[in-house]
């Protein structure tokens, strides 16, 4: 493990100490594109709707954008692979834990406008808490957290209007 640690750091910060400094500045950046790529992958989500094939997509399209922010976030902060694979896996565990609000936003019949504005929304507020020390990493864990539980919790299928059929 110490090995991996080392092998990261040398790569990640060899230039002088900016902003935060290099002790602090490996993991915070590394949070940052994270939390960012997580967001991008909650916005993707919400634009996607229902579909399980426009929810594939999102999460793709998702992933390439936190590789995007974490290879800006690595070139303009001396940063290595590590904060572009930190970027996709937080845009792929994004896109999983939104997909579950929308689906059952959309199932329970919110409006795709709607739920893409408000689930859009909240993309903002988590891109802009990505920059708060450790709170990037902590949303790349919250968000298939909260996926997971809104599917465990979905309620069984309508019974219909069977109460009122019975007979008297």
């Amino acid at each position: 493990m110490r090995i991996l640690l080392d092998l990261v750091s040398r790569e990640q910060r060899t230039g002088g100490a900016r902003g935060y400094g290099s002790a602090v500045g490996s993991w915070y950046w590394i949070g940052v594109s994270v939390g960012c790529g997580a967001a991008a992958g909650v916005l993707f989500a919400s634009f996607s709707g229902n579909k399980r094939a426009a929810l594939i997509v999102a999460a793709i399209a998702a992933a390439g954008v936190g590789a995007g922010l974490g290879f800006a976030i690595a070139s303009w902060q001396t940063g290595g692979w590590i904060d572009r694979l930190g970027g996709i896996v937080g845009g792929l565990l994004g896109s999983l834990g939104a997909s579950q609000v929308v689906s059952g936003a959309l199932r329970r019949g919110g409006t795709r406008g709607g739920t893409a504005t408000l689930v859009g929304g909240a993309a903002l507020v988590l891109a802009a808490a990505a920059w708060i020390p450790v709170v990037g990493y902590l949303e790349a864990l919250a968000l298939p957290a909260l996926g997971a539980r809104l599917r465990r919790a979905r309620p069984e299928r309508y019974a219909g209007l069977r109460t009122l059929a019975r007979d008297e």
